[in-house]
């Protein structure tokens, strides 16, 4: 499958996705991958087409690092809310297919069924690839639901127009929750699951806090 190149074409695709009834997915022993991309330092706004990116991602067997891998490119497009796949989805592509093998689950920095066509970049680069994803954000794009306990390790749903599409949950006591989104052949307790634990020591989970910094680090060698 191609990457849609233009706004029309990606609606389309997300909304086959939304639909899409691929065979659910259950966690045994883990390899996970995360990926990030990011783009110059004190860029703001939305972008536009061109603007030079740096996506890594990287592979944890039993907590340790295994593979990494790291790509500079460019934007396909600006930043639109709901259209990320224009913007990332290649350029993530590109780097998890550099990782010595493919993980058995991915963290994206993307959301999944919390999406106006149920159908986020999280869902959308797992389909790509062949791979079962959960998507990690700050917050919420459309979904809405109380903040959970203060403990570590607390989860609360999120719901969008009546469908449970996430979870809140609070990595350590007392410090902002993140959101969990479910997203290719992943469902929304496994998601859940997987990113506690990934979050034994960080507030992010590890493979995208490593992912990340490999991103940022390769930015800032480029000068």
């Amino acid at each position: 499958m191609v990457w849609p190149t233009t706004v029309a074409e990606l609606i389309e695709a997300q909304r086959a996705l939304a639909v899409a009834n691929p065979e659910p997915w259950r966690p045994g022993p883990l390899t996970v991958g995360g990926c990030f991309v990011c783009f110059p330092r004190g860029h703001t706004g939305i972008g536009a087409a061109g603007d030079p990116a740096w996506a890594a991602a990287v592979l944890l067997a039993d907590g340790r690092r295994v593979g990494r891998y790291v790509v500079r490119a460019t934007a396909r497009g600006p930043y639109q809310a709901g259209l990320l796949a224009l913007r990332e989805g290649p350029l993530l592509e590109a780097a998890v297919r550099g990782l010595p093998r493919l993980p058995d689950v991915l963290l994206v920095n993307a959301t999944g069924r919390d999406h106006p066509r149920r159908a986020g970049l999280a869902i959308h680069l797992g389909a790509e690839l062949g791979v079962p994803t959960v998507g990690v954000t700050h917050r919420p794009l459309l979904a809405t639901g109380e903040w959970p306990e203060p403990r570590a390790g607390a989860a609360s749903p999120l719901f969008l127009e009546g469908e449970l599409v996430g979870y809140w949950l609070r990595p350590r006591a007392a410090k902002r929750p993140i959101v969990v989104h479910p997203g290719w052949r992943v469902d929304p307790e496994t998601a859940l699951d997987v990113v506690r634990r990934c979050c034994a020591r960080w507030r992010t989970p590890e493979p995208l806090r490593l992912a990340r910094r490999a991103a940022r680090t390769a930015r800032a060698r480029s000068g």
